[in-house]
């Protein structure tokens, strides 16, 4: 079995070895490499080539936020799992326009990390639950704007649709079986989705879809039905 190359950044020597030895436990995955700042996180990357990158925010030289933006410009395939002390949206908003796939607070269990890392690796975009909630009461409560929701840059109903349900965090496979689809059909979809938008992961189509509003629309479609 093909194992999942994780490179730790962060400037505390000591929680990465806590992590080293956590996921060396896991038999599918593996540490190939350890930046202790932004630019050796970069460094490293270029090198080392991994599946995921944990990232630290507040590193020296270059900060997380920053280092994950390079990262992703370079190689987009990479995903970014950001594991931090900060639960401010400012971060989290930032970060996933740099193209993070995660976001988790230091506090989680262990567990939560290892399948956090999994999750990314498979092009998931996952949030710590706080965080999540956060965010979405923060879009509940925010007064109503005019949104462009009826210009979605050429989707199909379909689309859209797959589209909304991406932007909630649904993996191919739940999208199918809520859609009632085959997991291949989905992925068409996707491919069409990310070609019209031009955009090239699940981050990315998260914020397309709060930018057009169509969250929102969600929101209130399912306030209908209670």
């Amino acid at each position: 079995m093909e194992k999942i190359k994780v490179l730790l950044a962060d400037d505390h020597a000591i929680l990465r070895e806590g992590m080293r030895l956590l996921l060396e436990k896991e038999s599918d995955m593996e540490v190939i490499g350890e930046a202790a700042d932004g630019e050796e996180a970069i460094e490293k990357t270029r090198e080392f080539l991994p599946d995921v990158v944990v990232m630290d925010i507040g590193m020296p030289k270059l900060n997380g936020l920053e280092a994950t933006r390079r990262v992703k410009a370079e190689n987009p395939h990479i995903g970014v799992l950001v594991l931090t002390i900060y639960e401010d949206d400012e971060y989290v908003f930032n970060l996933l326009k740099t193209g993070a796939t995660g976001y988790l607070l230091k506090k989680v269990a262990a567990s939560e990390l290892v399948n956090a890392i999994r999750a990314v690796h498979h092009g998931e975009l996952l949030l710590s639950t706080s965080i999540a909630k956060k965010l979405i009461d923060n879009y509940i409560q925010e007064p109503k704007k005019p949104k462009e929701k009826k210009f979605c840059d050429g989707l199909t109903d379909r689309e859209i649709e797959i589209l909304k349900l991406i932007a909630q965090g649904a993996s191919n496979k739940e999208i199918a079986e809520k859609l009632y689809l085959s997991v291949k059909t989905v992925e068409t979809h996707r491919t069409h989705i990310f070609r019209k938008l031009d955009i090239h992961d699940r981050t990315q189509a998260a914020a397309y879809a709060i930018r057009k509003g169509l969250l929102d629309e969600e929101n209130q479609n399912k306030g209908k039905t209670l």
